[in-house]
């Protein structure tokens, strides 16, 4: 059956960046079948949802994230050194492929409710990760992470264990909403070897490869002390950089590595707010956009950005990236949200389908609402969604047309029955606070 989601402002985010300020927009089976003005409405059979005058844009992409985190979210947020000091040991102590599947679940309830409908995540037991995305029917890109010398219980993650890899891999190739990765840990973390059969799978299954690169003070200390290179020298020396692979980070790059990324065709996934919040620094986004290279949006795990929303990625980006040029006018709203749609479906070479509202791709969509004390008035849609909304504003999501929020409640699946489901299940791992 079609449905008609009428008496929006659309952000389309397409080529041309048009906005209908009073539109409306059919889908069926999944893909948008038209766009246009109210006064082209002009006889309708099917669904009616009443957007009232609401602001309806492209599902949003967060690019680099590590959804079983959550059980750490909140801990030693303002440690030194928080990742090998503390996220690393409490992992290896408490990570179980059941922990994992509901710290997951959880993960994809906050993604959704804030108007995410497409996530890219590194993490470890990812075909349990899996099954839970294709349950709640969310639109995810899952790598499988390989990192030298990593044991969990029931679980070995190593340069060895690209037989189990591959297996995920073949498991889920072919699936509508559900795309397999493969996610080397980090330019350090990973010997050559790894990084380079890592590189081939990619390269034979034609998949999404994302790494950690050019992200810490020591990764750089380490390739300038052994190698005399940085890390993104490092990756184009191995070969490991090409049009597949999603580097998270690059915060620590000069002009030669945006050179040889742009060369390569490598996207970058843009992490501001954990960044900024362990003062790693800030990457030099538009340094990287004047290149032309293709950046996307990404929250990082919710153990180090504590969130997994856009919004908050939205307004840090414009306020940080304005700072850093010292240019009120520099990362304009249109283009911030170009960098949490568009642009992160081209990172993913899925552009052709879903990052804007358009006639034949998917209807992933997002409603929010402008009766909240927050959204009026409402002069340019773009600078609502950045400046003004937060994920609270997110009233309906739709993922490949079906509806999965609405009136700000999950369709398919109970929140308070999943919270408790995690909560036992880190009771049951004898996780527990007071390891703070």
């Amino acid at each position: 059956m079609k449905t008609a989601i009428k008496n929006v402002q659309i952000i389309t985010m397409n080529s041309h960046r048009d906005v209908y300020e009073n539109g409306y927009v059919v889908f069926e089976g999944g893909r948008i079948l038209e766009i246009g003005t109210m006064d082209s409405l002009l006889s309708f059979t099917g669904e009616v949802i009443d957007g009232a005058n609401g602001i309806l844009m492209p599902g949003m992409i967060n690019l680099h994230t590590h959804l079983g985190m959550i059980p750490f979210r909140g801990l030693k947020d303002d440690c030194k050194d928080r990742l090998r000091k503390f996220l690393l040991p409490m992992e290896e102590k408490f990570m179980t492929a059941d922990l994992a599947a509901a710290s997951a679940k959880y993960a994809i309830c906050e993604l959704l409710l804030s108007g995410v409908t497409t996530f890219f995540d590194m993490y470890y037991f990812e075909n349990e990760i899996a099954k839970a995305a294709e349950k709640m029917k969310i639109r995810g890109i899952l790598g499988e992470t390989i990192m030298e010398h990593r044991s969990f219980r029931g679980y070995s993650s190593n340069s060895q264990n690209f037989d189990s890899v591959e297996r995920f891999i073949h498991n889920w190739k072919d699936h509508p909403l559900i795309t397999p990765a493969i996610a080397p840990h980090g330019t350090n973390t990973c010997s050559i070897e790894a990084l380079k059969k890592c590189r081939q799978l990619s390269g034979k299954y034609q998949i999404p490869l994302t790494i950690h690169a050019a992200e810490m003070d020591y990764e750089m200390n380490y390739f300038k002390s052994r190698y005399h290179s940085t890390p993104i020298e490092f990756l184009a020396e191995i070969g490991v950089l090409d049009e597949w692979t999603v580097a998270a980070h690059c915060i620590h790059v000069n002009k030669k590595d945006l050179e040889l990324i742009k060369k390569a065709d490598t996207s970058i996934a843009h992490c501001i707010g954990s960044n900024t919040k362990a003062a790693k620094g800030v990457a030099p986004v538009k340094q990287m956009l004047d290149l032309g290279i293709v950046v996307g949006l990404g929250t990082d795990g919710p153990a180090s950005g504590n969130t997994l929303d856009l919004f908050t990625q939205f307004k840090l980006c414009a306020n940080f990236h304005k700072n850093e040029t010292k240019d009120r006018t520099a990362f304009p709203a249109k283009e911030v949200i170009s960098l949490g749609t568009i642009q992160g479906a081209r990172a993913l070479h899925m552009d052709d389908k879903i990052g804007s509202i358009e006639v034949g791709k998917q209807a992933d969509l997002v409603l929010l609402e402008t009766k909240s004390v927050n959204m009026f008035p409402v002069y340019d849609p773009h600078s609502a969604v950045v400046y003004s909304g937060n994920s609270s504003n997110v009233d309906t999501v739709f993922v490949a047309g079906q509806c999965l929020v609405k009136n700000k409640r999950l369709v398919h699946c109970d929140l308070d029955e999943i919270k408790e489901q995690l909560s036992e299940e880190m009771k049951r791992v004898s996780f527990v606070s007071e390891t703070y």
